[in-house]
């Protein structure tokens, strides 16, 4: 894809702002006095999982793992691995 080419819109702002709604109501419902551990894929999830944390009214923790498949090459080796530890 160039500059200047149009993509498709496949759920809008407002569409994506409700589904993560009703998944903290979700969550909620299923984990209320359990323990409750949010674990977000870095990088891509971090504003998804920030954004579902606020919305979920139990108390919680947030950790996030690093994983990569790519290593130090720009072909995915079809390994993954936890880019978290050195």
């Amino acid at each position: 894809m160039k500059l200047g080419d149009e993509l498709e819109v496949l759920y809008t702002q407002q569409q994506i702002a409700a589904r993560v709604r009703e998944m903290a109501a979700e969550i909620e419902r299923d984990h209320r006095g359990k323990e409750l551990v949010l674990v977000g894929v870095l990088k891509g999830a971090f504003v998804f999982v920030s954004d579902l944390a606020r919305l979920i009214d139990l108390p919680l923790s947030v950790d996030f793992i690093g994983i990569s498949s790519y290593g130090a090459s720009t072909k995915s080796s079809g390994e993954v691995t936890n880019s978290s530890r050195p």
